[in-house]
Parts: structure tokens; sequence; C-alpha cells
């Protein structure tokens, strides 16, 4: 085995593991920081609800948030991430064979 080989095969793996471990951090804070955002809105429209200041139709808040639930989760099935996760690595082998 070559070594200069095992070291782009080791520093493509390495690469993409810190790379996948800051953009899941990333993500996740984001993903924090949107829903704290959400909860805040969604509890100020309570409490002008509570103080009759609104009226809210909670039937069609809770709808139109399951849409883009759903929404948001078929676009992340659809770009299929395991395969665009694995495909640096699966071209660097093809490379070396």
């Amino acid at each position: 085995m070559n070594i200069d080989m095992l070291t782009s095969v080791s520093g493509t793996i390495g690469g993409g593991f810190f790379g996948g471990l800051l953009l899941g951090y990333a993500l996740k804070k984001v993903v924090k920081l949107i829903a704290v955002i959400v909860g805040l809105f969604i509890a100020g429209l309570a409490y002008l609800q509570y103080q009759q200041i609104a009226s809210i139709n909670w039937n069609k808040v809770e709808a139109t948030i399951s849409t883009i639930a759903n929404a948001t989760t078929n676009t992340l099935n659809n770009y299929n991430i395991e395969a665009l996760a694995m495909t640096p690595l699966l071209h660097h082998q093809i490379e070396i064979n």
C-alpha cells in the first residue's frame, strides 16, 4: 500500500469527519434558534388572544405549521443526504482503482 494513497484517504476521511461535525453543530444551533423564535411568536399570539386583542384560529395555525414541517421533511428526504455524504469518498475510491 502506497503511503501517499494512505495519507490522501485518511485526509479525505478526517476532513469529511470534522466538516460533518462542524456542519452538524451549526445546524443544531440554527434549528434551536428557529425553534425559540417560532415558540416566542406563538406565545405572543396566545398572549394577544388572552388579552382579547386578537382572535386566533388555532386549527388553521396548526395546519399551517404541519404543512411547513411536512414540506421541509419531504425536501430533506428528496436530497438523499446519505448519498451526498458518501459521494467524495466513492469518487476518491474510483480514482485509486
